[in-house]
């Protein structure tokens, strides 16, 4: 069976630690701490006390004064690792930890996880080819030489790296090696720490190298592991949850999001807020809990980006400039049919197409597997389609050789309307308003990855109201836009009610609208 060493870096909150060590240890598992040396010298004397009779315990031989972004990180590591080795013979995993992290499974989980397959869990991307870096320096960090800090020292980093393009002072990266990156929460099987180990004792220039590079925890441990793992014995991901805000902080968990946590299909999540103290004591509990069954919905992180995108609307679809003065023509009419129940906007269409014999595209903007001619490959992704949208609608026009054009749009997508209504052609919306029962909504969030068949109760009674409220706010988006031209037919309206917003939109007469309206399986889910 699994027995899993922690290895804890930690520089605050001894009481934390001390209750993090005892809760590890009592399953069976392990735990060596390096305590930051910048913190009190009094806070690392209590957890040693605390912790000295504790024989699943042990510490890092030395205390390093320890930088974001520095090698002083990975030392730090090291000295944790090499101690944990010592001292636990029978550990077979050793798992990264921070003070900040909770376990969100329990041990007897955690153990029959790591049980299930003989491999190690550590991201580890391309360096140079993916897009794991979003901002600042990339190849900079390896070739050139770091003796400063960029977050305390920020002059005497940037100039000493300038010093180094001036003079043509890069360096090689080791020959044998590709350079390797992710996050540093990593989960590696004993005889790989034990290799890595034999490697830093051997290989001093590698060492030299990763010592003056810039943030080498997201290198260093995942460029070994690549080097010396077979691929096939390496799942490139971590077991820790933590997610990222748009400014690159982590996003902190609070009391109310036990359930969420619990669902990932993570063993820890990373950071607990400080002021959660109800959520640390039921995480603390569950670690040592037997018997518990884990359904995994793993929504957290599309669940987190469609809550907190809730507050930043803004001009997603800017013109282009070379856009700005292209027109689809002040003789042509663009109709535009929007519905949040994407079928019933389609059935509507194609009902049009029947009655009416009008050019009509499905949500060509909102599904890339709307069939559209070939137009020189323009349409071929909703990337395209989108930047090129008016190029687009103009050859749409010219391909059915029509004045008239009927297109549907999500709600959501309230600025590319407004972006064909400013245009120099006519253009005329019509809003399909439904009804919503909450059978419907969570078939909704599934689909589009906010939950799972397996989301607590308790994720799925928090999340309605808020898709409830998100429809609700692009409707009345939409009527916030005084659009001109602006019809809207309703699910809960008679056909009569609806047969003149929709002759209206689409410039027929009654009889035509009223076939069309009395469609009888228009609003079916």
């Amino acid at each position: 069976m699994a027995r899993i060493a922690y290895i804890l870096l930690c520089h605050k909150d001894p009481e934390g630690i001390i209750a993090q060590a005892q809760r590890l240890t009592e399953a069976g598992d392990y735990i060596a701490i390096h305590f930051d040396a910048r913190a009190k010298r009094a806070d690392y004397d209590r957890i040693r006390n605390a912790l000295a009779a504790n024989r699943s315990v042990t510490f890092a031989a030395r205390r390093l004064k320890c930088g974001w972004g520095e090698w002083s990180l990975v030392d730090a590591s090291l000295q944790a690792v090499r101690a944990a080795v010592a001292a636990f013979p029978r550990a077979t995993h050793f798992y990264m930890l921070s003070g900040d992290c909770m376990p969100v499974k329990t041990a007897e989980y955690a153990h029959d996880f790591l049980d299930r397959d003989d491999v190690d869990y550590i991201e580890s991307f391309d360096f140079f080819t993916s897009d794991w870096i979003k901002t600042g320096i990339k190849a900079e960090r390896l070739i050139y030489r770091h003796y400063f800090n960029e977050r305390t020292q920020k002059w005497l980093f940037y100039t000493a790296m300038s010093l180094q393009q001036r003079f043509g002072l890069e360096r090689k990266i080791p020959a044998d090696l590709s350079i390797q990156i992710g996050s540093q929460w990593w989960c590696l099987r004993r005889r790989t720490v034990e290799w890595l180990l034999e490697f830093c004792d051997r290989r001093r220039d590698v060492m030299r190298f990763f010592r003056t590079t810039w943030i080498p925890d997201e290198t260093f441990f995942q460029t070994l592991v690549r080097h010396l793992v077979p691929q096939h014995e390496i799942r490139t991901r971590t077991l820790t949850f933590l997610m990222f805000t748009d400014y690159g902080m982590p996003v902190n968990f609070y009391n109310d999001q036990y359930d969420l946590l619990t669902s990932q299909d993570y063993l820890f999540a990373r950071k607990i807020s400080p002021d959660a103290k109800e959520l640390k004591d039921r995480l603390g509990n569950l670690y040592n809990a037997t018997g518990v069954r884990f359904p995994i919905s793993n929504e957290g992180r599309s669940l987190y980006k469609f809550l907190t995108g809730r507050g930043r609307i803004g001009r997603r679809f800017a013109p282009r400039f070379w856009e700005t003065e292209a027109s689809l023509g002040r003789e042509r009419t663009l109709l535009i049919v929007t519905c949040k129940k994407w079928h019933v906007a389609k059935r509507l269409v194609e009902r049009v197409r029947q009655v009416t014999g009008l050019p009509a595209v499905d949500y060509l903007f909102n599904e890339a597997s709307t069939p559209l001619p070939d137009l020189g490959g323009i349409q071929s992704t909703l990337e395209k389609r989108t930047r090129h949208r008016r190029a687009l609608m103009r050859m749409l026009f010219d391909y059915w050789k029509s004045d008239r054009l009927i297109v549907c749009i999500d709600p959501a997508n309230v600025d590319l309307m407004q972006d064909f209504y400013n245009d120099k052609s006519t253009v005329r919306l019509l809003e399909i308003e439904c009804d919503f029962t909450d059978d419907y909504l969570m078939g909704h969030a599934r689909r589009v990855g906010l939950a799972s068949d397996n989301s607590p109760q308790e994720t799925v009674e928090r999340l309605l109201p808020t898709i409830r409220y998100d429809v609700r706010f692009e409707s009345d988006r939409l009527r916030d836009a005084d659009f001109e031209n602006f019809h809207r037919m309703r699910q809960s309206a008679s056909v009569e009610e609806n047969t003149g917003p929709l002759a209206s939109f689409l410039g027929i007469t009654a009889e035509k609208a009223r076939q069309i309206a009395a469609t009888d399986y228009l609003f079916v889910d």
